[in-house]
């Protein structure tokens, strides 16, 4: 059996998203963290990633939007855990430069650093062609730096409610790809 961990961005989901209608349709997937929903600390999220893998022994796969994305790649710097893949959609762009404020609040109240190391498991990253936070480009350069396999969705927003995506079928067939052992 394999679980599927939400990883959601950093605010909380409208009922109408893909991530809570995935949920609602099943009742096996859990939040990571739950409930999903802001305040976005990475360090917390982390964290709560973290508690999630390991409540239970069986391989998870990861399916993450927005800066979730980001709270798997900082997981994944920092922890292992039985992780069968990751489905990272849309992850907004950070500087690799960027530092938080040395006098600003721990994790600058927002992300931190963002690693840009090859994640130890498989995994998918969907890119817009029109999203409003990450070039096409940035998305290349993440699905490189993190050894993910990009998928090109096309004219497709930031993927969530605003961009017209509540059902989101194409969606549901990577989480099933990545359930599946790689050949």
């Amino acid at each position: 059996m394999t679980r599927i961990l939400l990883v959601p961005g950093r605010g909380r989901p409208r009922s109408e998203h893909w991530m809570c209608r995935l949920a609602d349709a099943n009742p096996d997937y859990r939040w990571a963290p739950y409930p999903p929903g802001p305040p976005f600390t990475l360090a917390e999220r982390v964290a709560a990633l973290d508690e999630a893998v390991r409540a239970a022994p069986e391989p998870a796969v990861l399916v993450a939007h927005s800066a979730g994305c980001l709270t798997v790649a900082a997981w994944a710097a920092r922890h292992t855990g039985p992780i069968r893949a990751a489905l990272l959609v849309t992850p907004p762009y950070v500087d690799p430069a960027w530092e938080p404020d040395p006098n600003g609040p721990p994790d600058d109240g927002v992300y931190g650093p963002v690693p840009h190391t090859r994640l130890p498991f498989r995994s998918i990253l969907v890119a817009s062609r029109t999203d409003p936070y990450t070039t096409f480009a940035q998305f290349e350069r993440y699905a490189e730096a993190w050894d993910a396999e990009l998928y090109d969705a096309g004219d497709a927003g930031h993927v969530e409610t605003a961009s017209g995506y509540g059902p989101w079928p194409a969606g549901e067939r990577l989480i099933d790809r990545l359930r599946q052992p790689p050949e």
